[in-house]
């Protein structure tokens, strides 16, 4: 773990030492997450460059699952350092379903130190925005929460104002890959011009990658040359 490396860290970790989330014990450096969790996070190791699905042990690094080689997506890559399962698949549904505010900051700090060590810095992040009806329900957008960690650590600028969500879609959960592809057709658009060249997506976690290809398309069509999309962990 990257461990706080200013006076304004060492005193709040002394005055408030952080505990880790997922057992209680205290936390490591400015994580609320201790060693032995943090070394236990399932890890994806073996993802697919492109989409991040996980592949098999036997592939070799670097490599296209065949579904991308077969229909390439409008993204460019996908970073997803974690596998949707055990302690990261408790933290992203703590955050999303029971507003645990504190699993975002975790999960921005992990992902935003994953992305510093492998990812090409964007110009610009842009969270996967929530329609207005489903944010009044929520009262919270799960992916800015995360963006916003994300944002600061690497400092790099973050949008809420080029994208919109324009359509209330049902909740995807239940749905096959196709029936999502056809659940979020149109259901983004941009509100301004987007001057960006390299557009970075955040969001908590990728399925099937049908919000990230909408979205996606959405920024290629309007010039963004290139675009990657950051989640916390690939289903």
């Amino acid at each position: 773990m990257k461990q706080g490396n200013n006076w304004l860290d060492i005193i709040q970790e002394f005055l408030f030492p952080p505990t880790c989330l997922l057992c209680g014990n205290r936390g490591d450096g400015r994580f609320d997450l201790c060693a032995s969790c943090y070394r236990h996070l399932p890890r994806n190791h073996a993802g697919c460059l492109q989409c991040a699905e996980n592949l098999s042990s036997a592939t070799t690094a670097l490599a296209i699952c065949g579904r991308c080689l077969s229909l390439p997506p409008a993204f460019d890559r996908t970073y997803a350092p974690f596998l949707h399962q055990g302690a990261i698949r408790h933290l992203v549904t703590g955050l999303k379903f029971n507003a645990h505010y504190a699993h975002a900051r975790l999960l921005g700090l992990l992902l935003a130190e994953f992305l510093d060590a492998n990812a090409e810095k964007p110009d610009l992040i842009l969270p996967v925005p929530l329609h207005k009806n489903r944010y009044r329900q929520r009262g919270f957008n799960q992916s800015v929460e995360i963006a916003q960690i994300v944002a600061k650590e690497l400092g790099i600028p973050l949008t809420l104002k080029h994208c919109q969500r324009c359509r209330d879609t049902a909740h995807q959960t239940q749905l096959t890959a196709k029936q999502r592809r056809k659940n979020l057709k149109n259901a983004f658009s941009l509100t301004k011009p987007i001057s960006a060249y390299h557009v970075a997506i955040v969001d908590d976690v990728m399925t099937t990658g049908a919000t990230a290809q909408e979205l996606s398309a959405i920024l290629k069509r309007s010039g963004v040359k290139r675009v990657d999309v950051w989640v916390c962990a690939r289903a």
